[in-house]
């Protein structure tokens, strides 16, 4: 697993193929469509995120999106919409935004849309 380190600042684009942990401070956008990301407990990122899994122990702000699943720790925090099949969200945890969710055939596996309004009696 690889590790930016918690004295470590990034501006730009990350990509790669293999796992990440971020301890420091990443802007910008994180691509690791093969493998997991975590943001560890020091770990602050400001980015568009793409990955396999991701697990937030510390803070994102920014769309979170992964192919299998995203797990907010208690300590984690994420202003950003997230994208998966799977997710998890431990008590104490924060996330701000708007949660999708398709099962395996690209399902929502959420309650289904409310039905639409009635038009009112002798309507436009």
């Amino acid at each position: 697993m690889a590790n930016i380190g918690k004295s470590i600042s990034i501006k730009g684009d990350l990509s790669g193929n293999e796992d990440l942990q971020i301890d420091g401070t990443v802007e910008g956008r994180i691509d690791l469509p093969n493998n997991q990301l975590t943001i560890g407990p020091e770990g602050r990122v400001k980015a568009e995120v793409h990955a396999k899994s991701v697990v937030v122990i510390g803070h994102v702000t920014g769309n979170l999106a992964a192919a299998d699943r995203i797990q907010v720790e208690a300590t984690g925090i994420v202003d950003g919409d997230v994208k998966a099949p799977r997710l998890v969200i431990q008590e104490g945890a924060m996330v701000n935004g708007t949660v999708e969710m398709s099962g395996g055939h690209g399902k929502p596996t959420s309650a289904a849309a409310p039905p639409p309004l009635a038009k009112a009696a002798g309507g436009l």
